[in-house]
């Protein structure tokens, strides 16, 4: 633990609370992508089975927890309770173009041929382009809502924070996980064009478009 995982960490948390609290408290989930949302939940269930195998801290465990409760309950949101507010027509990013490569890359490219480390290597390959059809959703609508915004820069944060935690373990402790470093840093490349336009409009109080 340093203090990049854990402002890693509270900056995921923050990006989830926010999505839950925007489609909670204004009873819709418009603008939000539900294709993004089962990605992020099918991540964290194929990378914390390890929950019914190995206990790392009681820290380590609530996070994983919350984070597989927490995707869940957003799917459940958009998919059951506010349906009729989702947008289907715009949330149309073919994510078997991300599921099967990804897939693949992870039974070739891995630590160990093992179930476990496949899957825990296929859920760090999805969540570095789990967030396209949500940015996909945006570019075809043209505009986001602030809330929507502000929760993307969180997640956006995390993976950056999470890129520093990488340096950090080098240096101090002399881990390096190219997998991870190389997803990470794919994810972040992939919010740079909404990081600028985050900074440049949606901070000045504009509304954030992204070219369609």
């Amino acid at each position: 633990m340093n203090i990049f995982r854990l402002t890693g960490d509270l900056s995921h948390l923050a990006a989830i609370i926010i999505l839950l609290l925007k489609i909670w408290k204004s009873r819709s989930c418009a603008g939000i992508s539900g294709k993004s949302q089962i990605l992020f939940a099918l991540v964290f269930t194929t990378r914390y089975l390890d929950l019914f195998t190995s206990f790392i801290s009681l820290y380590n465990t609530c996070m994983k927890v919350i984070y597989i409760g927490c995707a869940y309950a957003t799917v459940y949101l958009i998919y059951a309770k506010f349906r009729a507010t989702y947008d289907g027509n715009h949330d149309s990013f073919r994510v078997e173009f991300l599921v099967v490569p990804v897939g693949g890359l992870s039974v070739l490219i891995n630590h160990d041929f093992s179930p476990l480390e496949i899957l825990w290597t296929f859920s760090i390959y999805l969540e570095s382009v789990a967030i396209l059809p949500q940015l996909f959703m945006i570019s075809k609508t043209g505009e986001a809502e602030t809330i929507t915004t502000h929760y993307l820069f969180c997640l956006g944060l995390y993976r950056a924070l999470y890129l520093f935690n990488w340096i950090w373990r080098f240096y101090f402790e002399g881990f390096f996980d190219m997998i991870a470093i190389v997803a990470g840093v794919v994810q972040t490349v992939l919010y740079c064009d909404f990081f600028y336009l985050y900074v440049t409009k949606v901070l000045k109080g504009k509304k954030l478009s992204l070219p369609a």
